[in-house]
């Protein structure tokens, strides 16, 4: 045994009970006709033979798949070539074949969807804003003979602004790849909203966007609202749909948690890994609010996320075999677009799970075990159900629902938590 093992073998960890969490449950019937009958009121008219691209980002969107089938098949139904554009800034490794595998993992192929994905993180300058910073765009979307945005609106983890994830986001960063990203980034988050607003509006001005396909998410990570905008309508309207997404937005039940364990991060949960409106721990002077949280420990990076850690450093503490599975090129590479280092700093990395637990509990600032406010949540993305120690259920500020009795946190023989093995 480790002399850190020997110090953190005596903090004892409080049971926990398994506890229903309940959002807002609004679900959006019949997507693909909604979306359908949006695409034949709103989108531009198509030529026959015409080449055009559709965006496809790098979170986990509800309905991905389907979404961009229906886009496809419409762009098909009126006479359309349409290909698919990875419009994901520097993710994916920053490389055209890792772009394309993100979408992969996402079930967004040629075969499942009907449409070629046209992979490259070659870009074309179509202008220079007010600051001075040059504005690019894919070079497969820039010679298309239009381009449809596909994205979901929601708050952004790293800045506050009229528009934070969503169509100007994509326009602006996600289609403008490495470069283009790494340019709106570069005066920092403090300048983001200010940024993406620029940048996007020129390439709405220059180039043939035949409309925008947003989607908003309830409490549950299933879609709500679904709205096709003509391109003279995402800037107006855009702003109202992401204050609908905060509305509908999950969190966790207390303002103040003593510990809170992340089972896993990932990319295809937040472009931070997890969320930081969710876990109140944010990497930039830019944003703000969520809980206040004490200690933090993450366990796991996605597969899905391949090895890209943007995120950890938020946490306080994580286990050895999370730090082995970091690819670090990919995350410094996500970092050093989005200048914000803090997002990939390294936590104290400790023998396993279990003495991650350990260590939040000895530092959070409770002497009586009883009194520690502790939370486990798979990841920021699935909260309807979570683990909370009776001292948590206690200090909720909205109603919770225990639904087993309190019973000791599983760990295996290797000292890992086995809480969510079955997912």
């Amino acid at each position: 045994m480790s002399e850190i093992s020997k110090m953190l073998q005596e903090y004892r960890i409080p049971k926990v009970t398994k506890v229903r969490q309940t959002f807002n449950q609004d679900v959006l019937e019949d997507l693909e006709g909604v979306l359908r009958g949006g695409l034949e009121e709103t989108c531009a008219p198509i030529s026959p033979g015409a080449r055009i691209a559709i965006t496809c980002g790098s979170r986990g969107i509800d309905q991905y798949a389907a979404i961009i089938k229906t886009v496809v098949r419409y762009v098909k139904d009126k006479g359309g070539n349409p290909f698919l554009v990875p419009a994901m800034g520097s993710h994916g490794g920053a490389t055209a074949a890792g772009q394309e595998e993100v979408l992969r993992r996402y079930g967004i192929t040629e075969e499942s969807v009907g449409a070629p994905v046209v992979s490259s993180m070659e870009v074309v300058q179509i202008g220079t804003t007010n600051k001075g910073l040059p504005v690019y765009i894919d070079k497969n979307a820039y010679e298309a003979d239009g381009i449809i945005l596909v994205n979901r609106v929601k708050p952004h983890t790293s800045f506050r602004g009229k528009y934070e994830s969503g169509l100007v986001k994509m326009l602006a960063i996600g289609l403008a790849k490495q470069k283009g990203a790494e340019m709106t980034h570069f005066l920092r988050f403090e300048n983001m909203a200010e940024n993406i607003v620029a940048v996007g509006t020129i390439g709405l001005e220059t180039l043939n966007i035949l409309c925008g396909v947003c989607t908003i998410e309830n409490g549950y990570n299933h879609v709500a609202e679904l709205h096709v905008l003509r391109r003279d309508e995402i800037l107006d309207k855009e702003p109202g749909y992401l204050q609908a997404a905060w509305k509908r937005m999950p969190r966790i039940a207390l303002d103040t948690i003593d510990v809170l364990v992340v089972s896993e991060i990932g990319k295809e949960i937040s472009g931070c890994g997890m969320d930081t409106n969710i876990i109140g721990r944010y990497h930039t002077r830019a944003a703000s609010g969520g809980p206040e949280t004490i200690k933090l420990g993450v366990l796991n990076v996605t597969e899905k996320s391949e090895g890209n850690a943007n995120g950890m450093g938020l946490a306080d503490f994580m286990p050895r075999h999370m730090y082995d599975a970091v690819d670090f090129e990919a995350s410094y590479i996500n970092t050093l677009t989005s200048t914000e280092p803090n997002s990939t700093r390294i936590p104290m990395v400790l023998a396993n799970d279990k003495e991650v637990f350990q260590a939040c509990i000895k530092l959070c600032g409770q002497v009586d075990p009883a009194n520690i406010r502790m939370v486990i949540i798979r990841s920021t993305k699935y909260l309807d159900e979570v683990y909370m120690s009776k001292a948590a259920v206690e200090a909720a500020v909205m109603p919770v629902e225990p639904m087993s009795g309190y019973q000791d946190v599983p760990f295996d023989e290797d000292g890992n938590l086995v809480l969510f093995s079955g997912h």
